[in-house]
């Protein structure tokens, strides 16, 4: 199963326990896979960095190795029409298109919202882990 991880996701994945650290555990052991672009890597990154500061024993780099190596990069066409309502939302939406995913993971209301658009569903965290993963 290929997935979209929305950048909330990913980065409540690696710095708390829950349902986002559990997709980022089924993806680590090859149960699903993950769709990225090079902007979405750059926003994981971004607001990563930010947030590591605040926790110094949290190591980012390797979550970043391994996007690097586990990852399925596509390449997105730019959407004609704005599909969220925050824009910057978009990029998740054409990267599940581009690389023929019908999900995204994200707790975005913005995101959330649109879940349906072009077959793509948007579940939250804890809706996937129930409906997709083994919990054990």
């Amino acid at each position: 199963m290929k997935i979209v991880l929305d950048t909330n996701v990913f980065i409540s994945g690696v710095f708390f326990k829950g349902p986002p650290n559990q997709i980022l555990r089924a993806w680590r052991d090859g149960r699903i896979r993950f769709l990225m672009s090079e902007e979405i890597l750059k926003e994981y990154q971004s607001v990563g960095e930010h947030l590591a500061r605040g926790f110094p024993k949290v190591d980012l780099e390797p979550f970043l190795e391994l996007l690097a190596i586990k990852t399925e990069f596509v390449i997105p066409k730019k959407l004609q029409n704005r599909v969220c309502e925050d824009p910057d939302d978009d990029k998740f939406i054409a990267c599940a298109l581009a690389g023929k995913s019908n999900m995204i993971i994200s707790g975005d209301k913005h995101l959330l919202r649109v879940s349906g658009y072009e077959g793509i569903k948007v579940l939250r965290p804890r809706k996937f882990v129930d409906e997709h993963l083994d919990n054990s």
